[in-house]
């Protein structure tokens, strides 16, 4: 297990990666996600990188942000820290995407 988080009852998300995977299990629960498919989640190394990719093929990417005590906060995890750092964007059919970085060294397959 890489991260098991709660925000109050109605929201927790865990991560899991099996041994020797360099994919990530993500599963999720947030009751406050009626509708369209909201809290699909990708990991990237390089946040940066992403968003620019995302913007120049048209998305319209949020700035990054993190979590601190009391909720969101805009930009990047101050320490850089793996799992800190996000931004998000909506698809064409509305479903709900969180792009989170993780840049330690990922298992090689």
């Amino acid at each position: 297990m890489d991260v098991d988080h709660s925000a109050g009852d109605d929201f927790r998300i865990v991560q899991l990666t099996p041994p020797g995977s360099a994919c990530s299990i993500t599963i999720m629960k947030n009751t406050g996600a009626a509708g369209s498919l909201q809290g699909l989640q990708l990991v990237v190394s390089n946040i940066d990188a992403a968003r620019a990719e995302l913007v120049d093929r048209g998305v319209d990417a949020s700035d990054l942000f993190h979590f601190e005590t009391g909720g969101r906060v805009e930009g990047p995890d101050p320490g850089r820290a793996d799992y800190g750092s996000f931004l998000s964007f909506s698809d064409p059919d509305g479903n709900g995407w969180l792009v989170q970085e993780v840049r330690r060294d990922q298992p090689s397959s």
